[in-house]
């Protein structure tokens, strides 16, 4: 049995393949479609392609159950099609949507154009293929109809939207754009570039990446031998991989139109590809360069005739012995063994080719360190790049947010990475701390030096003149308050943060509450010496004693108020410094802290007012101006500290109390005991009874 061809040009047409597909069905030469007589003819398959528009023949043949073989892209309409007689074997829409996919998103190609036909193939894939990539993060510059080719006789209109549309490619910032098109368009496309031209119009010409689907084949007409092929230099396409043929080369090079006299077509083709015409009856004079049929057809550009079988051309050639072996399957039912057509391969996408890696974005990356912002009014792949806020990073390019650090890590400089903090406190290596230790070392001996003093010359008329107990608990009050310094050093433990701020704030209530009663015995004493004064009773050691167990037993009561109800404990502060974790002692209730200052703050006024208006008291060994000048400086230290504290941060916090505990414990020091020290080291001439009556 033999198999025949009926070869029909559709033109690309829809009304030529409906009357093709009747044809069929019609009596060769006469056309009353569903009346065939020559039965010899009849046609078994029917092989369409390379148009998508091969489908309408489906809505015809289906009803006769004729199979159907296209090797064309087809449109999916309303998202289905009557495939129960067709079978086709070149890629379809949806697999070259999902192709290009991934081919942008291997490449990071966000930033590209669009080109479709306009028609169903076009339509389809626009409605598909936009929201998928969308979703996926790619953005569009443009989407553009190619130009609908016609032929009509106002070819200048025509020309002049070829124009718009290269205008528009040029001046896109998108690098990469797909070009979702028919076979037949690449003959219109090719010729892009200088429909510019025809404009007049000066456009600076830029390299682009074209992509373009399957079906798309470089095809030129032979006029266009002269026209440079540039435009296809970066073109990206799907190609429907062929396989050599065995005999192939040597049946092409035994094609002879001379010989084929009835081969027409192989006569026109041999025309427009060299250029040259066959001999007619009677019109030999004027036929210009005559064909010899002896002209090499390998010697034709590549883009005119391809020696090497195309994607489309294998695919007929699989369609046909499709159908042949399908016959012979069906002539011989008990064959078991049945032939497979190789229809498709594998295709594996390398970066061989691609020494540099073309860019297609909107804008630049944003790189680590930044976040993208959108920019309003443009597509979501157009933004700026804004640097992470303080605290935030970003370690990744393209960030469309910076994320907080965790608590114990903190930004590089770049803010791309978290380091972790380093945990510090205020230790005796420490500089600042080795500093304030020694300090407190050398006033504590000083200290201890004095008390020595007085306790050795404690029958000597200075000593006795000011009240030797309460100069005694003074000093050692002021050595313990010197002493208390070590426990803000070091790291901070639960024995450390429970008795700290306690113990320098009974320390330093007992040393106030003495100076307060040295002062108020001064003054009752010269009050009592006028006649009849009724404050002689309270003038001696009894009003001394009340007054510093009152004070003290006052501050002691607060800080046990404090421990009880919420009591300082270790804590690790993150947040203060930017790089390290200070470990602290967190003081539980701030209300009870600065309750504790205050009442200081308090006997401190009180002490600092009543010495003020005793200064001028005419006593030899009046203390009261000194008071009034230890007072002084005692206040001006601990106003001063309140804001200095709360405006310092991690172990520097520690560092100014500790300074603030030993200067003004040096100041009472300093302007209390150093005129006594003068006296009896000094001048112990001064040092007697007689000099205390004379003065």
């Amino acid at each position: 049995m033999s198999l025949g061809t009926d070869i029909a040009n559709s033109y690309f047409t829809v009304s030529l393949i409906y009357l093709a597909s009747m044809e069929l069905l019609s009596t060769r030469g006469r056309f009353i479609p569903n009346y065939k007589c020559d039965a010899k003819n009849g046609a078994l398959s029917v092989i369409g392609g390379p148009s998508s528009q091969v489908f309408f023949m489906a809505n015809i043949l289906n009803v006769y159950k004729m199979p159907q073989l296209t090797y064309g892209s087809f449109p999916l309409i309303d998202g289905k099609i009557q495939d129960h007689f067709s079978h086709h074997i070149f890629p379809n829409v949806d697999q070259q949507i999902m192709g290009i996919l991934q081919l942008l998103l291997y490449f990071r190609w966000i930033w590209i154009g669009l080109i479709s036909q306009s028609d169903k193939s076009g339509e389809g894939f626009v409605k598909k293929a936009i929201p998928l990539y969308s979703q996926k993060g790619i953005c569009f510059d443009f989407m553009e109809e190619m130009v609908k080719e016609t032929f009509s006789n106002d070819i200048i209109a025509v020309f002049k939207d070829f124009g718009k549309l290269s205008i528009i490619i040029m001046k896109s910032t998108a690098n990469v754009i797909i070009f979702y098109c028919e076979n037949h368009v690449t003959v219109i496309f090719r010729m892009l570039p200088y429909y510019i031209e025809f404009e007049d119009i000066s456009v600076e010409r830029k390299d682009k990446v074209w992509i373009m689907p399957a079906q798309m084949e470089f095809t030129s007409l032979p006029f266009q031998k002269i026209r440079s092929m540039d435009v296809f230099h970066g073109v990206i396409t799907f190609e429907v991989l062929s396989k050599k043929i065995s005999g192939f080369d040597k049946f092409l090079r035994m094609r002879n139109p001379k010989s084929e006299v009835k081969h027409h077509l192989m006569r026109v083709f041999w025309e427009q590809a060299f250029e040259c015409s066959f001999p007619k009856d009677n019109l030999d004079e004027d036929a210009g360069k005559l064909c010899t049929g002896e002209e090499n057809l390998g010697n034709l550009p590549r883009s005119v005739f391809d020696t090497i079988l195309t994607g489309q051309s294998y695919s007929i050639y699989n369609a046909v012995y499709g159908v042949a072996h399908a016959l012979q399957a069906l002539l011989s039912p008990k064959s078991k063994h049945r032939a497979r057509t190789e229809i498709g391969r594998e295709i594996l996408l390398t970066q061989k080719a691609w020494q540099v890696q073309p860019l297609s974005l909107c804008n630049d990356s944003c790189c680590p360190g930044y976040r993208k912002m959108k920019i309003e009014g443009k597509p979501f792949c157009c933004y700026n790049c804004l640097p992470c806020a303080k605290g935030k990073i970003s370690n990744q390019m393209d960030a469309v947010d910076c994320f907080q650090c965790p608590e114990d890590r903190y930004t590089n400089k770049a803010q791309t990475l978290c380091i972790l903090k380093e945990i510090t406190f205020l230790s005796y290596n420490d500089p600042l701390g080795l500093i304030l230790t020694t300090v407190s070392l050398f006033f504590s001996v000083i200290t201890i030096v004095v008390l020595g003093i007085f306790i050795k010359k404690w029958d000597t008329p200075v000593v006795k003149a000011n009240n030797r107990n309460l100069i005694y608990t003074l000093l050692i009050a002021l050595l313990l308050s010197f002493l208390c310094a070590f426990l803000f050093i070091g790291q901070p433990d639960k024995v450390k943060c429970f008795t700290r701020q306690t113990a320098f704030g009974i320390f330093f209530s007992i040393a106030l509450s003495c100076i307060l009663g040295k002062t108020t015995i001064v003054v009752l004493a010269f009050m009592a010496t006028k006649p009849g004064s009724k404050m002689q009773k309270w003038v001696g050691k009894r009003m001394a004693i009340s007054i510093v167990l009152s004070c003290s037993l006052t501050q002691l009561l607060i800080c046990l108020v404090w421990l009880a109800i919420s009591p300082p404990f270790p804590d690790s502060d993150m947040h203060s410094m930017a790089e390290e974790i200070v470990l602290e002692c967190n003081e539980g209730s701030a209300t009870m802290f600065y309750l504790v200052l205050g009442f200081m703050g308090f006997l401190a006024s009180i002490s600092f007012t009543v010495a003020f208006f005793a200064r001028k008291l005419p006593d030899s060994f009046n203390e009261a101006k000194f008071i009034t000048f230890s007072m002084l400086v005692f206040c001006s230290v601990w106003i001063s500290f309140v804001p200095t504290y709360l405006s310092t941060k991690g172990k520097y916090m520690v560092a100014v109390e500790i300074f603030s505990i030993l200067a003004s414990a040096a100041g009472l020091l300093g302007c209390i005991f150093s005129p006594k020290c003068y006296i009896i080291i000094l001048r112990p001439d001064l040092n007697t009874k007689g000099r205390l009556i004379k003065k």
